[in-house]
């Protein structure tokens, strides 16, 4: 893949600083930013508030805890 861009002056003297091209110091940039996970983008109310009731979507259908929870209630489903 070729690539054209305007490389700022600060680029080129960084690359030099550090004994690389200009070539190989933009890709060593690319590959660290590519490795590091994304951001999370801030979520609206609305966006936040749908997520919410989605998880919420099937909340009648979980029994109610009991009042005291024992040992036998933990592990009604073991033999």
């Amino acid at each position: 893949m070729m690539v054209t861009v305007n490389i700022p002056d600060e680029l080129a003297v960084a690359a030099k600083a550090r004994g690389l091209s200009l070539e190989a110091y933009v890709q060593e940039i690319l590959v660290q930013q590519l490795a590091r996970p994304a951001e999370p983008q801030p979520r609206t109310q609305e966006e936040i508030r749908a997520w919410l009731d989605s998880l919420a979507q099937f909340s009648d259908k979980i029994p109610p805890l009991p009042e005291t929870i024992s040992r036998e209630w933990l592990y009604q489903d073991h033999d």
